[in-house]
């Protein structure tokens, strides 16, 4: 193993899977609480539904900036997609700390694919937490081997994870109050 990455292991590896962890519980925390007098922040979905439709555009480009050995701007959209993500988190728990569940409206086997869809984005979505992460911590160490071997994977999921995004809101949208 290089000294680079003995020294990756020793920095970051804990504070990633802190990270990776705290997230998820302190959003499940936050999800059961309800902000007395709050109004329904009913504005919040189409926006963070935008948010993962810009996030997945922006990937798309990444990857792009990457085949084309453009670095710098890799680097930049990869900070841009991981910051949009940020901003997405705290809009979706501030909407679901001020709002009731929407309950889907839809029958039959339409019913089913959203539920697919939903449930494998919400596991994905902690999922991809520790894998961003790592995947980032590679690159800014310049552990680039390593750094495409998982980023081969963290690309996808997180795609899938953005693009899910919007299918979710467009299906659930009809269903708000």
């Amino acid at each position: 193993m290089s000294a680079k990455a003995v020294n990756y292991k020793k920095k970051y590896k804990t504070w990633i899977w802190i990270v990776s962890i705290l997230i998820p519980v302190v959003v499940a925390l936050l999800f059961m609480v309800r902000i007395p007098d709050v109004a329904p922040l009913t504005f919040l979905p189409p926006i963070y539904a935008a948010i993962n439709g810009i996030t997945a555009i922006i990937l798309m480009i990444a990857y792009w900036a990457i085949k084309q050995k453009n670095i710098s701007l890799h680097e930049q959209l990869m900070k841009t997609s991981i910051g949009l993500s940020l901003i997405f988190l705290v809009m979706y728990v501030a909407y679901h700390m001020t709002s009731d569940p929407t309950p889907y409206g839809g029958e039959g086997i339409i019913r089913y694919v959203y539920y697919f869809i939903l449930i494998s984005h919400i596991f994905l979505s902690i999922g991809i937490i520790p894998m961003v992460l790592i995947t980032y911590v590679r690159a800014i160490s310049n552990l680039f081997f390593e750094h495409k071997k998982i980023a081969r994977y963290t690309f996808p999921i997180w795609m899938y994870i953005a693009v899910t995004g919007v299918i979710v809101y467009l299906m659930i949208s009809p269903y708000y109050a």
